[in-house]
């Protein structure tokens, strides 16, 4: 599916937090958002997937009108993984995930074979099939996360929005996490706050600053010692690492 973010601008308390951003994510992209803290990444997505209002702007899921939609229809195309997944209420593994089918059942409509099928499926995809009968709450950060992904890949989404999913995870959940969205074969938008990890994941970036687009492209053509001195205000070096061959970046200092 192809998303098409046209112009869209949003204020709050008549600040402007986004201001006339357009974006495209193609087929099977892997499309990021980087840009320092506080820089509107979040607020964009939010209005992206319907939890902030833009006060101008369009957002098409190939032919679906995202903010006519009613959450429910967009449920049914879009998932989304956020940063923070604490819950006051505990849930069993399985349970937290047959919540995904929600979106394809008539209110009171009770879980059916195919539903548990499906469910078994996303359990499987994030290695936690052993963990279905587990609280929740009992699990580490990285075990939560990937149990509300499980979740998302329940609803079986056509696309799929990450809002910095991994930020509080350490290097191996953060692995994990990238590699299995990486592997669906659809199109995904991630707010990523690692420049390497987005380096390495992302086909195309979009770099965001106050609240615009300042460039966009290709990692490797965007990523460079100029770009991240003026948006980020760190220097660095970049280079290609000698394991992967992959983009590198070596920080010197702040300015």
């Amino acid at each position: 599916m192809k998303l098409n973010v046209e112009n869209v601008s949003i204020s709050v308390l008549n600040t402007d937090i986004i201001k006339d951003i357009s974006l495209q994510v193609n087929g099977k992209q892997f499309v990021g958002l980087i840009g320092p803290n506080g820089c509107g990444k979040s607020t964009l997505l939010k209005s992206i997937y319907k939890v902030i209002k833009p006060q101008q702007g369009k957002v098409f899921l190939d032919n679906t009108d995202i903010l006519k939609s009613s959450p429910k229809l967009v449920s049914r195309h879009m998932g989304v993984v956020g940063q923070f997944n604490e819950l006051s209420f505990d849930f069993t593994v399985r349970e937290m995930v047959m919540m995904g089918r929600t979106p394809h059942k008539k209110m009171l409509e009770t879980d059916n074979e195919r539903d548990h099928e499906i469910v078994e499926q996303a359990l499987g995809k994030v290695h936690l099939t052993g963990h279905a009968d587990r609280n929740y709450v009992s699990l580490s950060g990285g075990e939560k996360q990937r149990v509300v992904l499980a979740r998302v890949l329940a609803q079986q989404p056509q696309f799929l929005i990450l809002d910095e999913p991994t930020n509080h995870l350490d290097i191996k959940y953060q692995l994990q996490i990238l590699n299995i969205v990486r592997g669906l074969g659809i199109g995904i938008l991630a707010a990523l706050h690692d420049l390497e990890l987005a380096a390495e994941y992302c086909d195309y970036l979009y770099v965001v600053k106050k609240g615009q687009i300042v460039v966009h492209g290709k990692p490797a053509d965007i990523l460079t010692r100029e770009m991240i001195g003026e948006v980020f205000d760190v220097d660095c070096e970049i280079y290609t690492n000698p394991v992967t061959g992959g983009l590198g970046i070596a920080y010197l200092s702040t300015r």
